[in-house]
């Protein structure tokens, strides 16, 4: 069978994206009905409510909270007081909704589940990118996202002051340790790509040494992955690259050690923490 990469990846997503993600969620949480609610709010009855956050953080994901909403009842009324990207702090007024009593009950769950997921990776972002301020690095994302999840997953990221790495297996080379050691060299598997890759996508190599380093930099690919390399060997490898490939170190970098891995002068760093360990920012739809 063959897969086809998803139409759309620009961020912010449209509108027609952003629905084809929500649906299977909403179904699968719905099921043939939200019986609690069906026996207890009558079809005419309005309701209004707020988002109220409940800790610090930034805040990401309104809109996929406003079209879930809206796949239930298009009539719902959604103001953002808060705007994506913004930092909050306790007590803060996300957004107030007025809207059909059953919509907002029964598509609570998921669209806060989407907005505190995305809250929270954004506000973990957010740390990170503080942490190496003026250092000249910029925080990138991975491909360690929730499946189904991946498009809102990077746009947290975005919405933190992160950037992305690609987006999957289809928008950049990336050769790996594996792929090195099934073809026997780092310069064979770019031979390989170049020749076999006819829409010449950007290439980047990881390297564990400095020796793969420099049969990298002879390359002249787009950039060069230093995989779990100590700072003192990071600093070494930007002084061998001297600006000619930029380079992006990776492999369990965490808050505690970001700024001194940035301080060696590599151009990026990995975060697969940014994604993998969510602690979704807690946020409440207070209805009343």
């Amino acid at each position: 069978m063959t897969y086809a990469p998803p139409a759309d990846t620009s961020m912010p997503p449209s509108i027609a994206t952003l629905d084809g993600i929500i649906r299977p969620f909403l179904a699968e949480d719905i099921g043939d009905g939200d019986v609690t609610t069906l026996c207890t709010v009558g079809p005419e009855a309005q309701l209004d409510g707020v988002l109220l956050l409940k800790e610090p953080g930034t805040v990401a994901g309104l809109r996929v909270a406003e079209r879930t909403l809206r796949l239930l009842d298009p009539d719902v009324t959604f103001r953002t007081i808060l705007a994506e990207g913004m930092s909050g702090h306790p007590g803060d007024v996300l957004a107030e909704i007025s809207g059909t009593g059953r919509a907002l009950l029964t598509g609570e769950r998921v669209a806060l589940n989407l907005l505190q997921r995305m809250s929270g990776i954004a506000s973990a972002t957010g740390r990170f990118v503080k942490a190496v301020a003026g250092t000249g690095a910029t925080i990138l994302d991975t491909r360690k996202t929730a499946p189904g999840l991946r498009l809102l997953d990077k746009w947290a990221v975005q919405l933190g002051g992160g950037s992305n790495h690609r987006f999957g297996l289809f928008d950049m080379v990336m050769i790996k340790d594996n792929h090195i050691a099934a073809v026997g060299s780092i310069d064979e598997a770019v031979r390989r790509v170049r020749a076999c890759d006819n829409q010449s996508r950007p290439i980047e190599v990881e390297v564990t040494d400095l020796d793969q380093l420099r049969e990298a930099l002879e390359l002249q690919v787009d950039r060069i992955l230093l995989d779990n390399m100590d700072p003192e060997t990071m600093r070494a490898a930007v002084l061998l690259a001297r600006g000619r490939t930029p380079l992006e170190a990776s492999g369990g970098v965490t808050l505690a050690t970001v700024r001194r891995i940035a301080e060696t002068g590599v151009d990026f760093i990995s975060v697969g923490s940014l994604t993998h360990s969510v602690k979704g920012l807690d946020i409440s739809l207070e209805i009343g």
